[in-house]
């Protein structure tokens, strides 16, 4: 399927970009500060110039931008559309219930059949999904181990009862070290990060809990206010997990009318995990939104991902492989960051094994760049439909629907 040109040529002077990032407990402010770095990075490799300063409008947390392409300055304004203290309050577990929360999610994956299923469309966010998993019972067996060498030592050294009991106290105590010591080593590991961010989407079977849906209700009523302001392009920008949330938001604004009236309406989804959520049981709210945001004609919609990418679902395209994609589906168009061509051999061997920064990179600076900007996108002078206009999807694309839950949430 090849995407039609845009009905009439719209040049942008003035932007407004909402980023919805995926599940970050750190504040905001660490996407501004990349931004800055990659953008001027970008800029001097690509020929344009960009200029960073404040925004107009101070509600919430962001930053302006003004971009040189060509002789055009274009003004744009960056909104962190955050959700950091929801996923601050839902990580405050203790090391046991971590280990609750780690058989409950196992269970909502393999019980539900989602599993085996996802592991047909990518293994590597699925190996990432089972990583924190095998590394906290890997935790745990080394805990387990030390507890029972202690044991066995204060058996043979004191014997009798007194021994048992000494070495029972010394055991749990020392497995207790061992696994605080480890839990003191996550920003190294990842696994109660990773375990708490796949436990989040999983706690309800794929529903959004309810503190997520106010926020979302929140988030739509900031792109509304925007819709019906002097912008010549309004973009919504998900990533990672805040992919399926973007789908979410713009689903419920056009589905409740609060259409653009000046503003285009573009949404662009990078390194998306939308299956980790649309295949679960209960997802029905999710799948609802994915089906009718791919046949709504008022928006663009761009799904950029790669096939390194490991934490993301390269290539597939979200609503067709949910198994929800309408009759009369034009979204979104898939397209690759093709990071094996758009980064040197040199930055790539020093992204080699580092897994979440390659999953960062489609926010970062591309030292051979392709059709595939951040920052032109953001800051530069065309619209996202006329950037990829007639653009077909990239060689590779999976389609096939796989999702064996394929209900949809009654529309409102």
């Amino acid at each position: 399927m090849t995407h039609p040109s845009p009905p009439d040529h719209r040049p942008v002077r003035r932007r407004k970009v909402f980023y919805l990032p995926g599940y970050d407990p750190i504040p905001p402010r660490r996407y501004r500060e990349l931004y800055r770095r990659e953008g001027a990075a970008q800029a001097e490799i690509s020929g344009y110039r960009l200029a960073f300063g404040p925004r107009g409008d101070r509600t919430g947390f962001g930053w302006g931008v003004t971009g040189a392409f060509d002789g055009a300055a274009i003004g744009a304004e960056i909104e962190v559309l955050g959700w950091s203290d929801v996923v601050a309050a839902s990580m405050g577990r203790s090391i046991p219930a971590t280990y609750l929360q780690l058989v409950r999610t196992a269970w909502a994956y393999a019980g539900s059949g989602a599993l085996g299923r996802l592991m047909r469309l990518r293994r590597g966010p699925v190996l990432a999904a089972l990583y924190p998993i095998a590394m906290l019972l890997g935790q745990l067996l080394v805990a387990v181990a030390a507890g029972g060498i202690a044991l066995w030592l204060a058996v043979a050294l004191i014997g009798g009862a007194a021994g048992w009991l000494t070495g029972a106290a010394l055991g749990l105590a020392l497995a207790r070290a061992v696994l605080r010591g480890f839990r003191r080593l996550d920003g190294r590991l990842f696994a109660y990060y990773l375990m708490h961010d796949f436990a989040f989407t999983a706690q309800a079977g794929g529903a959004y809990p309810p503190p997520l849906e106010a926020r979302l209700a929140q988030f739509t009523d900031r792109v509304a206010t925007a819709l019906a302001e002097d912008w010549d392009e309004v973009l919504l920008v998900g990533h990672s997990s805040g992919a399926y949330l973007a789908v979410s938001v713009l689903a419920d604004l056009l589905r409740g009318g609060r259409e653009p009236r000046g503003p285009a309406l573009a949404l662009l989804t990078l390194g998306h995990v939308i299956p980790m959520a649309s295949f679960l049981p209960k997802a029905d709210r999710l799948r609802g939104d994915l089906a009718f945001l791919a046949a709504d004609p008022r928006l663009t919609w761009v799904d950029v991902s790669a096939p390194g990418d490991a934490c993301s679902f390269g290539l597939c395209d979200p609503v067709a492989v949910s198994g929800v994609a309408p009759p009369d589906a034009r979204w979104p168009l898939v397209l690759s960051a093709a990071f094996t061509r758009t980064l040197s051999p040199e930055k790539q061997a020093a992204l080699k094994n580092r897994w979440f920064r390659l999953h960062f990179q489609y926010l970062c600076a591309f030292d051979r760049p392709g059709d595939y900007d951040y920052f032109a996108i953001t800051a530069g002078p065309l619209t996202l439909a006329e950037r990829f206009a007639g653009r077909a999807h990239s060689p590779g694309r999976i389609a096939r629907p796989v999702n064996r839950h394929t209900s949809l949430a009654a529309a409102p």
